[in-house]
C-alpha cells in the first residue's frame, strides 16, 4: 500500500518550495497468518467431506449390512439366498435327492446338476462333500424339509439336521451348524386322503434351516446329516445345501 505525505519545506529553498516523500505502508504479518490458515482449514475440510462422500458411494454393501445379514437368516429367503450366491465369485448350489429314503440304507445325494443347482470359482461336489478351495470367509447354509404324518399313538417324532466340517489342520470333524425339532407335538385331527402314496393320516410340515458366517481353509470339506430322511421332502427345492464366498 502506497500513500504520500508532504514534509515541511526546505528554509533554505524558501517558503514557496515543498518536497514530497513517499512512504509505503506494509499490511501487519498477522492478518496475513491468520487469512492463510483460515483458508487451509477450509480446503481441508471441504477435501474430507468429497473424500467421505466417494467412500460411502463405493461401498454400498458396508452400509446395508444389517439389511443383508436379516435376508440371509431368514428361512423364507431362499430366492435371495440364490440371488446373492449367482453374484459371488466362487458359489455352489445343491439340491437334495432321496429315491431310497424308504429303506435304512437310504442316504441324502446333493445334486449341483439338479433344479437350481451349479457349482462355480472353485467350490465343488465331491463325494457328496463340498470342498473349500481356499481360506477365506464363506457363508454355509442348508435346509431339510419334512412331511411327517401324525397318527394316534405315534407320539413325537425327532427330527435333527446337521452340518459337518473336516479340517485338514485338526484331522477330525467338528460340528459346524445343528438343529432339532420335534413333530407330532398335537393330537392328530380328523383324517384326510392323501394323494401322494403316504398313509393316511394328519400331515405335519416343517423346514430345519441353518446358516452362518465362518473362516474356513483351504481343503475343508463339508457335509450333513439328517435323521428321519424316509420323512424328508426332496421336491421343488425345499432341501438345499450351499456355500458362497464373501
Amino acid at each position: 500500500m502506497v500513500s504520500y505525505t508532504t514534509a515541511p519545506g526546505d528554509v533554505e529553498r524558501g517558503l514557496g518550495e515543498k518536497m514530497v516523500v513517499v512512504v509505503e505502508k506494509k499490511p501487519p504479518v498477522g492478518r496475513l497468518w491468520k487469512t492463510s490458515v483460515a483458508l487451509l482449514v477450509a480446503a481441508l475440510c471441504l477435501g474430507g467431506i468429497l473424500l467421505l462422500a466417494w467412500y460411502w458411494s463405493g461401498k454400498p454393501g458396508l452400509m446395508n449390512q444389517p439389511e443383508q445379514t436379516e435376508k440371509l437368516m431368514s428361512p423364507d429367503h431362499h430366492s435371495t439366498l440364490r440371488q446373492i450366491s449367482s453374484k459371488a465369485k466362487a458359489a455352489i448350489h445343491l439340491e437334495g435327492n432321496c429315491e431310497d429314503c424308504e429303506s435304512p440304507q437310504g442316504r441324502l445325494e446333493w445334486k449341483s446338476s439338479q433344479g437350481q443347482g451349479f457349482a462355480r470359482g472353485g467350490l465343488r461336489l465331491e463325494e457328496n462333500q463340498i470342498v473349500i478351495p481356499q481360506n477365506g470367509l464363506y457363508f454355509v447354509y442348508s435346509q431339510s424339509s419334512f412331511q411327517v404324518t401324525c397318527e394316534d399313538g405315534k407320539g413325537h417324532t425327532p427330527l435333527s439336521h446337521r452340518v459337518w466340517r473336516l479340517a485338514d489342520s485338526v484331522g477330525r470333524r467338528a460340528s459346524l451348524l445343528n438343529a432339532a425339532r420335534s413333530a407330532c407335538q398335537t393330537a392328530p385331527a380328523a383324517a384326510a386322503p392323501q394323494e401322494d402314496g403316504r398313509p393316511k393320516g394328519q400331515g405335519w410340515y416343517n423346514a430345519i434351516y441353518l446358516g452362518a458366517v465362518f473362516q474356513l481353509n483351504r481343503g475343508d470339506r463339508l457335509w450333513t446329516e439328517t435323521n428321519q430322511l424316509s420323512e424328508l421332502e426332496t421336491e421343488d427345492g425345499k432341501t438345499f445345501f450351499g456355500v458362497f464366498a464373501l
